[in-house]
C-alpha cells in the first residue's frame, strides 16, 4: 500500500518482517532518505526451526544501518545472534544496559532449553550445535560483544539517525525509541504498559510529537481488569487451592511478569501465617543469574523499589525473598503436599512448566493459572480451552487426561484499548502503524481509532491508521522541510541586528509611555507593559538574501561565512588559481586595442622594457614577457572563486586567440605599416543620426535582450532587477543609481560609437 508523492526522496517506507497481524517474531524495517533502521528481531514461540524466524529472506539485511532492540523477550530479541553472526547484516545494535545484562543469559538458556532446531525439544541436551540449531553459544558470545548500550533519556546520533530511549514499563530494561531521520520523527513503543506495578514505572510520554507512531495492539479493543482486582483474584484462587491440599502452577516467562508475581506472593505470604508452611518455588535455570540483575538495576525501577533499596530499611533489596525458594530444575523439588510453583517457559511448550502440567493435569484439586499473554498455536492457548486430554510433549502418542483447573488472570504488561487510546491522544501522531497483535483484535483497534478520529478526516489534522501484513510494504509520503542554522560571525551579525531592533522597540514603547504618563499614569503603565510583552522581532524578512557557505552533513544544514568554515565543519579551504600560456603574432598596442574594444577599460599596472601587465575587471591578470620572442608570449591568470571570473577569462582568451586573424587587426596593421597620407584625417560617415542610434541600440539589445525598452524620443531604458538605467541617445548620457550597470552601458555605447562613427565619439563618453 502507498500514498502518492512527488519525490521518492521524501517517501517513508515500512516493511514488516514479522509481528504484523500476529504476535511473535517482531521485526520491522523503517526506510527514509536512504537510511534503514530495524526494530527488534524476535522468534515465534509457537514455531520451530527457520519457520520461527522473521522473513529475513524477503529483505537485504546488509542495508540496515541500525538495529534497535526494545526488550529482552524471546519474541523481540531471540533471532539477534543469527542476524549478527550468520546473515549479511553489517549495522550497529543498541539496547538498554539492563536488557543487555539479561539478554546473554536468556539467549544461552534459549539455546539449551528451546527447540530451535529441526529435531530438538525444549528439555533436551546441553549443547550448542546439535540437531541443526539455528545458532550456537559461540554466536551468542560473539554477538554480545558487538551490542552497544543506551541510557534512558540519552540521545545518540549515528550517521544522521538520532534516537532516544524512554521507559516503556512492560519488563526491566524495556524502552520506547524516539527516532529522527532528516526531520521525520518516529516513535516505536515496542511492548509497553501505562500502569505502574510493584517494581516498574509506567511508560513515559515523550516530550516531542512524532509524525509516525509504530504501536503495539496486543489486546485490540479489549479492556483489562484493574491490577488490585487481579491481585485479589490471584491470591484468592491460590489460597483456596493450597488450603484443600492442591498444587498451583504459574507458567511465566523467566523474566518480566514473573518478578511481579513473586513480589505479590512474597507480600501475601508475609501477611498470612497459615501459609508459612506452604512452599513457593521459582523454578528456572535463569532464576539465580537474572535475579542478580534485578537486584543490580533497582535504580531504574519505580519510586517504591528505589526507596526500599536505599539502605535505610533492614531489607535493602525487595528481590531478596523470605518465602520463595529459587531452584534450577525439578531434581530439587519435593512434590509432597500443597505448593505453588512459578515455572518457565510461559507458553507451556516444554521445559519445567510443561513437565508439571502433565504431572498435575489428572488431579482435579490442582490449578494452573495463566498470567500472561498466550500466543496462538501454543499449549498455553490450548489449555485455556480446557480440553479433555493433552498430548505428552515427549511422546506424541500419549494422551493425558486433563482434570486440573484452569484460570486466566492476565498480568501481561500491555495496554488495553483505553490506555492505548489515551496514549495515542497524548503523543498526537498524524500516522499510526499497528503491530504486535493478531489480525482480529488489530482490525478492531484500527476501526475504533478511525471512528474516533473520523471528524478530522479530510483536514490537515487527519489521522491515518495502517495495519500492514508481514512482507507488505507500506509507503507514506512526507513533505520535507529544510532548515539551515546560521553559525559563527554570520549568526553574530544577525544577533546584533536582533538586539538593535529589540532596543529600538523598547525605546519606542518607552517614549509612548512617557507621552501619555501625565494623563493617566497607572493605566498607561499597564498598557505599556502589555505592549512590551507583545513585541515580536524577526531578524530575517521574506525574500532577504543571506550570503554564506551552506554545509550539509547527515541532514543538518549549516550556513556559515567562509572564514568560519573550518571552525564549524572541520572543512578546510584553498585558493585555486588557473593559468594558461598562449602566443600571438601582433604587437602590444594592437592587443590593447582589441581588449579595450571589448571591455572599455583595462588597468595597465606595468609597462617597461622587460614586462607588460594589466588587470581586467579586477579579476583576470594578463602578463607579457617582452624578453621572449618573436611574437607576444602571454600568460593569463585568474582565481577560480566564481563563475563570473571563469567566464571573463574565457572571453579574454578567445579575444587574444582571434587577434591574428581579425579583419580589424589587418586593417589597423596595414595602416600602421604604410603610413597612409590621410592617416591624420578625420574619418567621416554618411550615416545619419537615426542609423547610428539604431546601430548602438542593436548592440545594447545583443547585450541586454528583453531588458532593453526603446522609447520614441531617442531614448531607451534598461531594467535589471530593481535597477533602471535611462539612456539619452542625443547626448549619450546614462542615468542609473547602479554604478556597475551605468559603467557597463557606457562602455557598450562607446563601442557602438566606434562602430557607427569611429572618430565622432562625444567627449562625454571618452
Amino acid at each position: 500500500m502507498s500514498e502518492q508523492n512527488e519525490s521518492n526522496e521524501e517517501e517513508f517506507k515500512f516493511f514488516g518482517l514479522g509481528g504484523c497481524n500476529e504476535v511473535g517474531r517482531s521485526c520491522h524495517i523503517l526506510e527514509y532518505k536512504n537510511k534503514v533502521i530495524m526494530l527488534d528481531c524476535g522468534m515465534h514461540p509457537a514455531l520451530s526451526g527457520h519457520a520461527s524466524f522473521p522473513f529475513f529472506d524477503e529483505y537485504d539485511l546488509s542495508k540496515v544501518d541500525i538495529l534497535l532492540i526494545s526488550h529482552f523477550h524471546v519474541d523481540h530479541s531471540a533471532s539477534l545472534p543469527y542476524v549478527m553472526q550468520q546473515s549479511n547484516f553489517k549495522g550497529k545494535v543498541f539496547m538498554t544496559h539492563a536488557t543487555k545484562a539479561i539478554y546473554r543469559w536468556l539467549m544461552q538458556d534459549f539455546v539449551r532449553v528451546t527447540s530451535i532446531g529441526n529435531s530438538r525439544n525444549e528439555s533436551g541436551g546441553s549443547g550448542s550445535d546439535e540437531g541443526g540449531n539455528l545458532y550456537t553459544d559461540d554466536d551468542i558470545f560473539k554477538s554480545f560483544d558487538r551490542i552497544e548500550t543506551i541510557d534512558y533519556h540519552s540521545t545518540m546520533e549515528i550517521d544522521g539517525i538520532r534516537f532516544t530511549a524512554y521507559h516503556a514499563g512492560h519488563v526491566l530494561g524495556a524502552c520506547m525509541y524516539f527516532i529522527e531521520i532528516g526531520g521525520l520523527k518516529i516513535l516505536f513503543t515496542g511492548d509497553y504498559s501505562r500502569e505502574e506495578n510493584r517494581h516498574l514505572q509506567a511508560a513515559e510520554v515523550p516530550p516531542v510529537r512524532p509524525d509516525i507512531l509504530v504501536i503495539e495492539s496486543t489486546f485490540g479493543t479489549g479492556t483489562l481488569e484493574p491490577k488490585a482486582e487481579l491481585e485479589k483474584k490471584l491470591t484468592s484462587h491460590i489460597h483456596a487451592t493450597v488450603t484443600r491440599g492442591g498444587r498451583v502452577l504459574l507458567p511465566v516467562f523467566a523474566l518480566g511478569n514473573a518478578q511481579e508475581l513473586l513480589l505479590i506472593l512474597e507480600e501475601y505470604w508475609e501477611k498470612n501465617e497459615d501459609l508459612h508452611n506452604v512452599s513457593v518455588y521459582y523454578c528456572s535455570d535463569l532464576a539465580r543469574k537474572c535475579m542478580a540483575v534485578y537486584e543490580t538495576y533497582t535504580g531504574i525501577m519505580n519510586d517504591n523499589i528505589r526507596l526500599s533499596s536505599s539502605g535505610n530499611s533492614k531489607k535493602s533489596n525487595p528481590f531478596e525473598f523470605k518465602y520463595i525458594k529459587s531452584i534450577k530444575n525439578l531434581s530439587k523439588f519435593s512434590d509432597l503436599g500443597p505448593s505453588v510453583v512459578v515455572a518457565t517457559p510461559g507458553m507451556l511448550q516444554a521445559g519445567v512448566s510443561r513437565q508439571l502440567l502433565e504431572k498435575w493435569a489428572p488431579e482435579q484439586k490442582n490449578l494452573v493459572i495463566m498470567t500472561g499473554y498466550s500466543v496462538e498455536g501454543t499449549m498455553a492457548k490450548e489449555i485455556l480451552k480446557e480440553p479433555q486430554v493433552i498430548q505428552s510433549s515427549t511422546n506424541p502418542d500419549l494422551s493425558i487426561p486433563r482434570r486440573i483447573g484452569v484460570e486466566e488472570i492476565s498480568f501481561a504488561a500491555h495496554v488495553d484499548f483505553q490506555q492505548n487510546s489515551e496514549f495515542i491522544d497524548k503523543v498526537s501522531p498524524s500516522k499510526i502503524i499497528l503491530v504486535h497483535g493478531d489480525s482480529v483484535p488489530m482490525g478492531r483497534l484500527k476501526s475504533a481509532l478511525l471512528s474516533k478520529y473520523s471528524l478530522k478526516k479530510g483536514t490537515d489534522k487527519e489521522v491515518k491508521v495502517y495495519n500492514p501484513r508481514n512482507c507488505e510494504e507500506l509507503r507514506i509520503a512526507f513533505k520535507g522541510l529544510k532548515i539551515a542554522k546560521i553559525l559563527g560571525s554570520l549568526a553574530e551579525e544577525q544577533l546584533s541586528m536582533l538586539k538593535a531592533e529589540i532596543q529600538s522597540h523598547i525605546n519606542s514603547e518607552e517614549e509612548k509611555i512617557t507621552e501619555v504618563e501625565d494623563e493617566d499614569e497607572e493605566m498607561n503603565v499597564e498598557e505599556g507593559e502589555q505592549k512590551k510583552d507583545n513585541v515580536s522581532v524577526d531578524t530575517f524578512k521574506p525574500g532577504q538574501i543571506v550570503s554564506g557557505v551552506l554545509v550539509s552533513k547527515d541532514f543538518d544544514l549549516n550556513l556559515v561565512q567562509l572564514q568560519d568554515l573550518n571552525e564549524f565543519s572541520q572543512l578546510s579551504t584553498s585558493i585555486v588559481k588557473s593559468k594558461i600560456n598562449l602566443k600571438i603574432y601582433a604587437d602590444i598596442s594592437l592587443m590593447i586595442w582589441h581588449l579595450e574594444q571589448m571591455f572599455g577599460y583595462i588597468n595597465i599596472i606595468n609597462d617597461d622594457d622587460e614586462e607588460w601587465e594589466c588587470i581586467i575587471m579586477d579579476s583576470v591578470d594578463v602578463f607579457i614577457d617582452k624578453s621572449k620572442g618573436p611574437g607576444l608570449h602571454i600568460v593569463v591568470e585568474w582565481i577560480n572563486d566564481n563563475l563570473v571570473a571563469d567566464s571573463l577569462a574565457d572571453s579574454i582568451i578567445a579575444i587574444l586567440y582571434s587577434i591574428d586573424s581579425s579583419p580589424a587587426s589587418v586593417k589597423l596593421t596595414s595602416a600602421h605599416h604604410h603610413h597612409h597620407a590621410k592617416e591624420e584625417e578625420t574619418y567621416t560617415t554618411d550615416d545619419d543620426i537615426e542609423a547610428r542610434i539604431k546601430k548602438v541600440s542593436l548592440l545594447l539589445k545583443a547585450q541586454f535582450g528583453d531588458a532593453l525598452n526603446n522609447l520614441p524620443d531617442y531614448s531607451s531604458t534598461i531594467t535589471i532587477g530593481k535597477n533602471v538605467a535611462h539612456i539619452n541617445y542625443r547626448n549619450l548620457q546614462v542615468e542609473c543609481s547602479s554604478k556597475v550597470l551605468k559603467d557597463r552601458i557606457e562602455n557598450i555605447i562607446k563601442r557602438g560609437c566606434l562602430l557607427s562613427a569611429p572618430l565622432s565619439i562625444p567627449s562625454k563618453i571618452k
